[in-house]
């Protein structure tokens, strides 16, 4: 290229500013490496965005481990065009079917029906016009060329790089404050203009790709304040004004990340937004720092740390609002830990244990058995910090009844109903909160509309009873199947009702009304619990059963069954419905029948006499049963009846004391028990007579030792556990004291 001579310097004008600059063209490049120039920026953005460019020329085609396949260079749908998308052949293409090939641009010219070659001037417009590019600018190249970039904005006052985890640098962001106030423009370093990144990169990515706990803060300003105090801080490009869904917020998946806005309103929406778009991302924990109310408006991180205020602790301790948390991780406690550990216990939210913190209750019975009426009356008391049938509260408790079978207006008519004591009256109105009978199910669409209303209705307070009732009228078990499918009682408890629970109280007790099925009167004597429908799965979620059950169709009385995970046995209570009131009764009272009841309870200490009276020959025969043994050895002997029935009677009078037990066998020469919980049968006075020696050849007489059995082991009443007996020579029969016309 022929460069023309100058007699001097020649004026020219920067490209962003109106400053004048000298310019020399003396030294002007050859055209060719200005085109050449062009070229690779042509196709450094085309790589650069090389999956959206792959699928802008071939709507057909598809990406499959790491390549991108098409039937060819017309884009008809097929595998036999591939192009490479990652590592250094990233744009490279081959047609196997042709054994064509070549790069990024050629294959857009291909795809144009055109030639890189001879139509390259055409090719380049087109891509350029598709990148955002503008025409190339061959001049001459400035000898001086300043360091700062300047338009009319003045000179930049900050300056931010956003680098890619490997520390690659991708983008500049450059602050400017001319007097109409701060501004910033981002410069794409790898497309060379004035813009933005497609996506829009995180601040910070070498060490946030590392870190497992992230700090998001409003803008580059405060990320670097609090980078400085060694917190991992991120921000997206533009803070507030971030146009989240064109930011990547990839690189917070699987990480715990805190919201740290600026305090006022646009920086509050950027929170938000921000929130959602990293739980979208994957991020493990997402929650909102609420920025201290003794600070000015637009208080930020950068603020934060000028004033040498404590970051670290209210980025760990801070007042937030959860958008979403954190997987329990599994706990873990040695013995030593346990035995170590003397702090008092969470206080019932219904004693004696029948409702702890964070416990479900199932409550059971067949249908008009009168379920949710006591269901009403017994929540309402709780509400209004009540006893109820033993049952008591430590105080009024917040009680959300949602309930999915009375219309509003007999609801009005069923509350009217239920008795309170006038001066806890107060306290119930406010603590009681009910829906009408509902008509949702509780899938995602209908925890939607629930868990917002519970949230809503202690004006802001958590609930501390979450009552639903009846789970048949919102049960959703998923894929899996009805109420009486184990594995679709669990996805309902698991999924739904916890899922309600962990959004308004995690520590709130749950009570479920659930109705029972069919059993024979053998099986729902040895297991009541059976009964409810999906026993399986109920049984092992839940931390109380309870059960109400009418034993009798021609009376009222009905008894209320308890099942404790989490406390000791609560023996079962009878309770009726006496002028509008649930009160407990006599049980032993005989209202109706009373010369059956009478008879049946002179076989039982017929029953009772014959067993103790049979345990105590066979121990002078030298004879000791367990439990088990005595059941199977004496079926259908002696009027004991079956071999069940025996067992129960046993049962019984074990709990009453007049059966203890002894796991000493070795001390009198017997076998050992065996896995029995308890060991041998042993009876007030009972006198084991052994072997003592060998047959005397004299008289043919075997020598007999007699042997005081003495019992080491009974029966708890209350928790039906084996317990240690204290003084083996006291004997106390629990039916006496609590009975006094037992005989």
């Amino acid at each position: 290229m022929q460069v023309l001579p100058l007699a001097g310097p020649l004026l020219g004008f920067d490209m962003m500013a109106d400053n004048i600059i000298w310019l020399d063209f003396n030294d002007a490049p050859e055209q060719r490496d200005e085109l050449a120039s062009d070229t690779d920026a042509l196709r450094a953005g085309l790589l650069d965005r090389l999956e959206a460019v792959l699928h802008y020329l071939f709507p057909q085609g598809r990406i499959r481990g790491g390549k991108f396949y098409v039937g060819d260079v017309d884009g008809n749908p097929g595998k036999s065009l591939v192009v490479e998308l990652d590592g250094p052949r990233r744009g490279l293409w081959k047609d196997f079917s042709t054994d064509e090939g070549g790069d990024v641009i050629d294959l857009w010219a291909r795809s144009q029906g055109r030639s890189a070659r001879s139509d390259f001037p055409r090719i380049a417009g087109e891509i350029r016009q598709w990148l955002g590019l503008a025409p190339p600018n061959i001049t001459p190249m400035r000898r001086d060329v300043r360091s700062v970039p300047m338009d009319d904005l003045g000179a930049y006052t900050a300056k931010w790089d956003y680098l890619s985890p490997e520390g690659e640098l991708i983008a500049c962001v450059y602050r400017y404050d001319p007097p109409t106030g701060k501004e910033y423009r981002p410069w794409d370093v790898r497309a060379r203009m004035w813009r933005a990144p497609d996506p829009r990169p995180l601040y910070n990515l070498p060490v946030i790709s590392k870190a497992r706990e992230v700090v998001v803060v409003e803008g580059e300003k405060c990320a670097a304040a609090l980078i400085a105090c060694d917190i991992a801080a991120t921000t997206a490009m533009n803070g507030a004004k971030a146009p989240v869904d064109k930011t990547d917020w990839r690189p917070l998946a699987g990480k715990s990340v805190v919201i740290w806005p600026d305090r006022d309103a646009p920086g509050w929406d950027y929170a938000e937004s921000a929130a959602r778009a990293c739980v979208a991302a994957g991020s493990t924990s997402v929650a909102i720092l609420v920025p201290p109310t003794d600070k000015p408006p637009k208080w930020d991180a950068a603020d934060a740390v000028d004033e040498r205020f404590d970051c670290a602790a209210f980025i760990a301790q801070g007042e937030r609002r959860v958008v979403k948390a954190a997987a329990a991780s599994l706990p873990t406690f040695t013995l030593g830990e346990l035995l170590d550990d003397n702090s008092p216990l969470p206080p019932d939210l219904i004693s004696p244990r029948v409702l702890t913190p964070a416990g479900m209750l199932v409550f059971g019975g067949a249908p008009k058995v009168g379920k949710s009426d006591f269901l009403l009356s017994w929540l309402a008391h709780m509400a209004a910090g009540a006893a109820f049938l033993g049952m008591h509260p430590p105080r009024p408790l917040r009680v959300f009844y949602l309930q999915a079978e009375v219309q509003y207006h007999y609801l009005r008519e069923r509350v009217k109903d239920v008795r309170l004591p006038s001066h806890r009256l107060l306290d119930a109105r406010a603590n009681f909160v009910a829906t009408p009978q509902l008509r949702l199910v509780l899938d995602d669409a209908g925890l939607a509309q629930v868990i917002p209303a519970i949230a809503k209705a202690f004006g802001g307070e958590p609930p501390d009873i979450i009552a639903i009732d009846p789970i048949r009228n919102v049960f959703d078990g998923g894929d899996a199947g009805g109420e009486n499918d184990n594995g679709a009682m669990l996805f309902f408890l698991s999924q739904r009702v916890e899922r309600i629970r962990q959004a308004v109280n995690p520590d709130a007790g749950v009570i479920l009304a659930h109705h029972t099925k069919k059993l024979g009167k053998k099986q729902f004597e040895e297991d009541p619990f059976q009964a409810l429908a999906g026993a399986g799965s109920l049984r092992g979620y839940y931390s109380t059963g309870m059960l109400l059950f009418r034993p009798d169709e021609t009376r009222t009385t009905r008894q209320l069954i308890f099942e404790l995970r989490n406390g000791a046995g609560i023996p079962q209570r009878h309770v009726d419905k006496i002028n509008g009131e649930w009160r407990e009764v006599d049980a032993n009272e005989r209202l109706v029948m009373k010369d059956y009841g009478q008879r049946l309870d002179a076989e039982r200490r017929r029953k009772r006499d014959a067993i103790l009276q049979i345990l105590f020959e066979e121990a002078g025969s030298g004879r000791c049963y367990t439990a088990n043994q005595f059941a199977e050895s004496f079926e259908g002997k002696a009027g004991l009846g079956g071999e069940r029935t025996i067992r129960e009677r046993v049962s019984a009078l074990s709990t009453q004391g007049y059966i203890k037990y002894f796991r000493n066998a070795a001390d009198y020469g017997l076998p050992s028990s065996g896995r029995t919980k308890f060991g041998y049968l042993c009876v007030e006075g009972m006198v084991l007579r052994m072997p003592a020696g060998d047959v005397d050849t004299a008289t043919g007489e075997l020598p007999m030792r007699e042997h005081t059995v003495l019992p080491t082991h009974y029966k708890c009443p209350h928790s039906g556990a084996s317990m240690p007996v204290e003084n083996p020579d006291v004997w106390v029969y629990h039916d006496e004291l609590n009975d006094p016309e037992a005989p």
